[in-house]
């Protein structure tokens, strides 16, 4: 009887726990999940600072001109523009365009150096002002101020297409992790700017999560001029490891070219060391054969490819991402054309191999072919035009680049040639002018380029010259 008792009393005991959680709301079970309580909300500090058009800074709506990086953009001012607080005399000394620096954050390197997440930093920078239906920058006090650079240093806002309301495109940077703070409390916007930072630090977001970038450039491909050139929008953001000849130099840029030794084809590439300095640019002087490690990377600001992020680690002489001496004081030799070359139609068909690998790893190879411009073949290669005549000279007024001149030539076929300078100067430092040259017929030896004119799909191939003495006048 005492048995029975106690299996009746358990019986009884089960039924009624079981009653309970029957009787229990479903929802009052869901939001008693260990740890809810305890997560922080996750704010939208880019959307809850606020514009204030009234305030004493300065404030100017604009267009971009140039997508740089993450925090770096070129803008062109809307000086006719009703939300403006600026006048046209702001920018009078601004080559018509600021170059605006992103206060308060430093996002990743992905230009002249590439760095972890800063891709995704530039893509998200130019997405959001790529659909913005209005920008406008902001000062941090009563001044538009310069950095050492020359740069404007500024807040930049955007209000989204259907939108009633700017955001802070510094402020969002930070909240999404894809910046880490730079004087953060230090300006109008402080407390705001270092919420949004400590709150992507507890997320954990990019930069912060500890997680490598899986669109970072991995190991250098080994490849030739000739193939990278042929397939170069299959290469972007790839690391590459590529050997030519140094031809010229330029505004933190070289260009290398090689020979195909098939066809007799020269194939080059612009490189761009940013602000590397040392042994890197011993490595890289005219007339050195070199092995160049680096990205290829699309220049918007040229519209054409480039190799970024090329380094030489003087502590790790044989590290395999080094840029490399083969050899020095090599003659550069300008491969003579016709001006149609450069300007016309004229094609020229590139044969390749590729590999292709089956279900057994049997690896079978393929020649194939394809056809290119043969003006975009010779991009960057060093060349000569001979007997042109110079029927007309552009100069550049304004800017960095005042004294530079476009020459428009008759070349020998009867084509049309536009050649480039950069600011050429005599033995005694005076800027040669237009008077040097116009009506005059010379020889002209440079880089084929790529012009795209702002506003324009395409662009037109010219030559570009760098030292006066690459202009010879014949009469």
């Amino acid at each position: 009887m005492k048995k029975f008792g106690i299996i009746f009393l358990s019986i009884l005991t089960t039924v009624i726990f079981a009653l309970c959680i029957a009787c229990s709301p479903a929802d009052d079970q869901d939001k008693k999940k260990p740890g809810d309580n305890d997560k922080p909300q996750v704010v939208d500090y880019a959307s809850e600072l606020k514009l204030d058009l009234t305030s004493n800074s300065k404030k100017q709506e604009v267009t971009v001109k140039l997508y740089v990086d993450g925090d770096t953009t070129h803008f062109r001012p809307k000086l006719d523009s009703t939300i403006a607080t600026g006048v046209a005399s702001d920018f009078a000394e601004t080559e018509g365009f600021i170059k605006a620096r992103y206060i308060a954050i430093n996002t990743p390197e992905s230009t002249g150096r590439i760095e972890q997440w800063g891709s995704k930093a530039s893509k998200f920078t130019r997405g959001k002002l790529e659909s913005a239906q209005t920008i406008i920058v902001e000062s941090d006090d009563e001044n538009w101020n310069l950095d050492a650079n020359g740069r404007h240093v500024l807040w930049i806002w955007y209000k989204p297409q259907g939108a009633t309301e700017y955001r802070n495109l510094n402020i969002e940077l930070l909240q999404s992790g894809l910046a880490l703070g730079s004087s953060v409390s230090n300006n109008r916007y402080g407390t705001t700017a270092m919420n949004a930072m400590s709150q992507a630090q507890d997320q954990k977001l990019y930069l912060y999560s500890g997680q490598p970038d899986p669109d970072f450039p991995g190991d250098a491909v080994p490849i030739t001029l000739k193939e990278l050139r042929t397939h170069i929008e299959d290469y972007d953001n790839t690391r590459v490891k590529v050997e030519g000849l140094v031809t010229a130099e330029f505004s933190n840029c070289v260009y290398i070219e090689d020979v195909d030794a098939e066809t007799g084809v020269h194939f080059g590439i612009q490189v761009f060391y940013g602000y590397e300095t040392g042994n890197l640019l011993q490595i890289l002087n005219i007339g050195n054969r070199v092995s160049v490690v680096g990205v290829v990377m699309f220049y918007e600001g040229g519209g054409i490819y480039q190799i970024s992020d090329v380094k030489y680690n003087i502590f790790k002489p044989n590290d395999p991402d080094n840029s490399q001496l083969i050899s020095e004081d090599n003659d550069v030799t300008f491969t003579v054309l016709n001006g149609d070359d450069i300007v016309g139609d004229k094609k020229i068909t590139i044969e390749y191999e590729e590999e292709t690998e089956d279900e057994d790893g049997n690896i079978t190879t393929t020649v194939k072919s394809k056809e290119l411009g043969y003006a975009e073949a010779i991009i960057h290669t060093a060349v000569s035009l001979e007997n042109l005549v110079v029927t007309s000279i552009y100069t550049t007024k304004t800017g960095n680049h005042a004294g530079a001149m476009s020459l428009t030539c008759t070349a020998g076929d009867g084509s049309t040639v536009t050649v480039r300078t950069e600011v050429l100067k005599d033995e005694d430092g005076n800027i040669i002018t237009e008077e040097a040259y116009k009506g005059k017929t010379i020889t002209v030896k440079g880089i084929v380029d790529y012009y795209k004119q702002e506003g324009h799909e395409t662009g037109n191939y010219q030559v570009k010259v760098y030292l006066p003495e690459h202009i010879t006048v014949l009469n």
